[in-house]
């Protein structure tokens, strides 16, 4: 079985609530919410206060992805907004520790790995 996880990168940030709403009314399982620090990747997207508002508008499960250095200084504000988290192998952590605590707060963990990374690893 396939989930649809659009993700709100590709919002009209201009009219966030409009387009939280028109996936609410879509047959999308999650909305998908890539968190950026500018260090982990060169980009910055959105922060927690951004999530927030997202979540007061939304009816769908939120999926957050966070592609930051150190997700577990982080991971404690997003729990109460996020129905699933991924962090990254490569980031700053104990992957196990990491993905034991976000599922001990009964969310669904999950990670990712970076292109370049071998799927072994």
């Amino acid at each position: 079985m396939a989930l649809i996880a659009p993700s709100i990168l590709s919002a009209d940030f201009a009219n966030l609530q409009r387009d939280v709403e028109m996936l609410n009314a879509s047959d999308a399982d999650y909305l998908h919410i890539d968190i950026m620090d500018g260090v982990f990747v060169p980009n910055i997207s959105f922060g927690l206060p951004v999530l927030k508002a997202i979540a007061k508008h939304a009816k769908k499960p939120l999926d957050v992805h966070l592609m930051i250095q150190r997700p577990d200084e982080y991971i404690p504000r997003f729990l109460p907004f996020a129905s699933s988290i991924t962090s990254h192998l490569e980031a700053d952590h104990d992957v196990s520790k990491t993905l034991g605590g976000i599922r001990a707060a009964g969310l669904l963990a999950g990670l990712a790995i970076s292109p370049a990374t071998a799927v072994e690893d």
